[in-house]
């Protein structure tokens, strides 16, 4: 019976994302936006039909695993933009250093500011970057996979829903510093969102992304051990 339920957790999540993504097209908002609408739908039916998480994540645990391919598929927008981000490499990385120091660096301030239990603080600082990047520094953060996973989804919907706003707000044009910010702030959803405003934007974006998690798997042990 599990094992039924668990192919049939499968086979909802997967009808899930493609439903969510469909109305998301149409609809646009935050809430809308398959990172945070699927995660609660299915959430809120394992709750009513009492599934146990262990018999769904039997035979879904997997999908886990296309997060490093679809990582990757960011490639591709960065190989159309080369010649832009061949030209402004070094204001890239000053903006990947600086996404990193001002992520980490905020939410360990804050965290310590509304004195929350050491686990939740090291789970925090990985938040910004994607995450296959933020699951691999978790260990060594002294982080929960868990809290680490929730967060990063929360920072990437908060991003993707008001990162154009507040970009308006504080009136920064540049399509490099545009789809920057989006990257070194809110991973893949911010990305997307950026890609959606224009090419530029999300060329820069996704490299600004990928960049942001190489840097904090290498800086992983250095952080844990400074927190």
């Amino acid at each position: 019976m599990f094992a039924l339920s668990s192919i049939f957790c499968l086979v909802l999540t997967l009808a899930l994302y493609w439903l969510v993504k469909r109305v998301h097209q149409k609809l646009n908002y935050g809430w809308s936006a398959p990172i945070f609408l699927v995660p609660v739908l299915l959430v809120s039916f394992l709750l009513v039909s009492g599934i146990p998480f262990e018999h769904y994540w039997q035979d879904t645990h997997y999908l886990t695993w296309l997060l490093g391919p679809a990582t990757i598929a960011f490639a591709i927008p960065i190989y159309r933009q080369r010649e832009l981000i061949k030209a402004n490499w070094v204001t890239l990385l000053v903006g990947v250093v600086t996404g990193i120091v001002a992520g980490v660096g905020s939410s360990v301030l804050l965290a310590h500011a509304f004195a929350l239990p050491d686990t939740v603080v090291r789970s925090l600082a990985p938040r910004s970057v994607s995450t296959p990047f933020a699951l691999a520094s978790a260990a060594a953060m002294g982080a929960d996979p868990q809290l680490v996973a929730i967060f990063v989804v929360i920072t990437g919907v908060v991003g993707m829903s008001l990162g154009e706003f507040l970009l308006l707000l504080v009136r920064v044009r540049s399509p490099l510093a545009r789809g920057a910010l989006f990257g070194a702030s809110a991973h893949g959803a911010g990305t997307a969102k950026a890609s959606e405003i224009g090419k530029e934007e999300g060329a820069v974006a996704s490299l600004t992304m990928m960049l942001c998690g190489v840097v904090m798997v290498l800086l992983a042990p250095l952080i844990g051990a400074m927190l």
